[in-house]
């Protein structure tokens, strides 16, 4: 089918969706969990094609692999989805004119909204979930990495809507090509907003190329700043769970600041990372403390700007020594991209200083920012992490996925 006839069915079912009640977008989500449970099996071999063509030691892997535990947190996911409140109708403002007119904003759907993202085969579920649950068809373009399960989990969508005798063609996956996304990004008239998902490289090539309205959601240069005055045990659990739990996810740690008064606590801070074997590129001072403390193989010389401004998506790590929390302000002010932050301290002054000047989506104070999330902050699943300031910021769930209009009402009134 040509892309533009793509777009245009996605477009004609979009309007039939938003007559949908809300309980019956709720009985569809939860048919959509039920059925990713049952054909867990089917899921898992197209998945395995996909893995088949990666390397392992690809950072990417680890976001393409799907598990039975990875399949069930997304069939909760979308499950806990289907339980929160509409985000469609809301009043946000209403107030009376002295004429007698009626005026309010009321939440809406945006309509048609792409999202282009890499290796990332939850993506599917996670966009399909927020885009019924707020009324909005969707338009699904991936990368060839993970093209095999994104067949598989949007042809599983799409025995369910059938089913439901609900227009299929609310969500459509695009094929996997340049030319597929150039067109997606150029969709005007078919496409109200394109989301990128993905890496650096592909949020500036959609951010520079498209001519639909785009929303940013950012690759994470997170940093965790230790302070003078943190705590040794706080900080050592914060920092590696930040690095470690998924280290190929955008909230992970890239780059520790110690504060230069609490160098000799580094081993002690660093210790736990020795045992999943997170390489350390530290800059001269923090080496001198590590030397001998740290595995010698998994201890190298920082690179300075290449170090600072580098996503690692996987087991390394920078490390930098800052002499005042102030420093620690302008490094991440020079380096940081606008996602998670944290700060462990227990001096309140310093954090709020922080929390203030720092600019980012989450910033956070003695807690790790592998919290930055949908899901954790109780919004359901998430369809990315803005880092930009117009419009949403942070976790995109519900609210996120929804403009507002108008609605006056009046009884003959006019304007002198």
């Amino acid at each position: 089918m040509a892309l533009e006839d793509i777009f245009s069915r996605v477009k004609q079912a979009r309007k039939r969706l938003g007559l949908m009640a809300d309980a019956d977008r709720n009985k569809i989500l939860s048919e959509v969990a039920d059925a990713i449970e049952r054909n867990t099996d089917k899921l898992l071999v197209s998945n395995c094609k996909d893995l088949a063509r990666m390397a392992e030691d690809n950072p990417m892997y680890d976001r393409l692999r799907l598990t039975d535990a990875r399949l069930k947190d997304i069939a909760d996911a979308m499950r806990q989805v289907s339980q929160l409140p509409s985000p469609l109708g809301h009043v946000q403002k209403h107030r009376v004119l002295e004429n007698g007119m009626d005026l309010k904003r009321v939440s809406v759907p945006f309509g048609v909204i792409g999202v282009v993202f890499e290796a990332r085969p939850n993506v599917c579920f996670d966009v399909f979930a927020l885009c019924l649950k707020s009324g909005n068809a969707c338009i699904l373009k991936c990368g060839k990495d993970a093209i095999d399960s994104c067949l598989a989990a949007v042809d599983l969508i799409h025995d369910v809507l059938r089913k439901a005798g609900v227009d299929p063609d609310i969500v459509a996956l695009l094929p996997a090509t340049h030319e597929a996304t150039g067109a997606l990004l150029c969709a005007t008239g078919y496409v109200d907003l394109c989301i990128p998902r993905g890496g650096k490289r592909l949020i500036e090539f959609v951010r520079d190329t498209a001519k639909v309205p785009v929303i940013e959601t950012g690759a994470g240069v997170v940093h965790c700043y230790f302070d003078k005055e943190g705590d040794v045990a706080i900080g050592r659990d914060i920092i590696f769970n930040a690095k470690t739990r998924r280290p190929s996810v955008c909230n992970a740690l890239d780059c520790l600041l110690v504060h230069a008064d609490r160098l000799e606590d580094l081993p002690a801070l660093c210790r736990p990372m020795a045992d999943k074997n997170v390489k350390l590129h530290a800059d001269e001072r923090a080496t001198a403390v590590l030397k001998g403390q740290y595995p010698e193989e998994l201890l190298v010389k920082a690179d300075d700007d290449d170090t600072w401004q580098t996503e690692w998506l996987s087991f390394q790590m920078g490390l930098k020594t800052v002499d005042s929390v102030d420093e620690a302000i302008a490094h991440i002010d020079r380096y940081g991209s606008g996602h998670s932050e944290s700060i462990v301290t227990e001096d309140m002054e310093s954090a709020r200083k922080f929390q203030s000047l720092v600019d980012a989506a989450c910033v956070y104070l003695n807690t790790p920012t592998s919290f930055t999330d949908g899901g954790q902050f109780g919004l359901g699943a998430e369809i990315g992490i803005s880092t930009q300031k117009l419009g949403a910021r942070g976790p995109m769930a519900l609210e996120e996925m929804t403009t507002y209009k108008w609605l006056i009402e009046g009884h003959g009134q006019t304007r002198p």
